[in-house]
């Protein structure tokens, strides 16, 4: 690990491009030492832009191959791996020259291609408990970022105000992050809770929307901040759409470090990041977010991972 951080350090310019050929892997094992104790033992996934066949994406998780864990990917990447990665398009062609641990590296995050970096939120399997509420503030077309932060902002408050959602995890410390675009919000239950706890409480019904929590704050969001909010997965034209979707075992979401955020397969436009509560009363920004990129997050990292939950850094 730290001959890689010397070597990226020395080469800022080329952290995903560092022997002349594009590769992620470089700059999510970095980032990965950071996110070690907020991942733990949930399984990283990966969605890889693909620009040619018919698939736009390849997504590599663990219910499909052998699971990769944040330790694992910090702790494996070289120099000598980034080399042998630079001289080979596929897997096929390396023969014996890597270890097991390089192997598996390889097959989630694909030489040549951009790649988000994804975790399943509570762990692969659908039969598993859950201890993460996650909400993803979705913005839709005519959406500016700067709504969305503020939408962001309004929505922790009426989630720290909530009593019924108080009673119900004990705790209220609202987690936020930027995803490149937009902001996702997590919650941390105190003890872990079976999957109908979520269908309960936060699911959302279009036919029922304020029955469940995720509703009521979209109500709320809304007529406090003059913009339609709605709650669900439907992504709508100047609409924010606040989603708890991909909370139950087996969904997936955006690391709140590193992960590239992409605008087509050639082309990266963001990177996501921790935020502080406080951050979000800033009028600039979204300003300065949309620079953001694996340069500074590099520069940042200590002050970024600061930003975990005390038990996550």
């Amino acid at each position: 690990m730290v001959e890689l951080l010397d070597f990226a350090k020395a080469n800022m310019d080329k952290l995903i491009e560092p022997f002349g050929k594009l590769d992620v892997v470089p700059f999510y094992s970095i980032v990965a030492r950071g996110l070690e104790k907020y991942l733990g033992r949930r399984e990283i996934a990966s969605r890889i832009w693909m620009s040619q066949g018919n698939l736009p994406f390849l997504l590599k998780r663990g219910s499909r191959l052998k699971p990769l864990l944040a330790h694992e990917l910090s702790s494996n990447v070289t120099v000598q791996f980034l080399k042998t990665r630079s001289k080979f398009d596929k897997l096929s062609e390396v023969g014996e020259g890597i270890t097991d641990s390089e192997r598996l590296i390889w097959e989630y995050f694909l030489p040549g291609k951009l790649a988000d970096f994804f975790y399943a939120t509570n762990g692969e399997g659908s039969g598993k408990h859950i201890d993460r509420i996650f909400l993803d503030i979705d913005r839709g077309k005519g959406i500016s970022a700067k709504t969305a932060c503020e939408a962001t902002s309004s929505l922790i408050t009426k989630l720290k105000e909530d009593e019924q959602l108080a009673q119900l995890t004990e705790k209220v410390e609202p987690f936020v992050y930027w995803t490149g675009r937009s902001f996702h919000v997590m919650l941390f239950l105190q003890h872990e809770m079976p999957k109908e706890f979520y269908d309960t409480y936060f699911q959302f019904s279009k036919h029922r929307p304020e029955a469940s929590l995720t509703g009521r704050w979209a109500s709320q969001v809304g007529n406090e901040l003059k913009v339609r909010v709605i709650g669900g997965h439907e992504k709508m034209e100047n609409a924010i759409t606040i989603d708890p979707s991909q909370t139950p075992p087996g969904k997936l979401c955006r690391v709140p470090l590193g992960s590239l955020h992409m605008k087509d397969g050639q082309t990266t436009d963001g990177v996501s990041i921790p935020l502080s509560e406080k951050m979000l009363q800033r009028p600039d920004l979204t300003d300065d977010l949309v620079a953001y990129g694996p340069r500074e997050v590099l520069r940042d990292l200590d002050e970024l991972v600061d930003r975990f939950p005390r038990q996550f850094r």
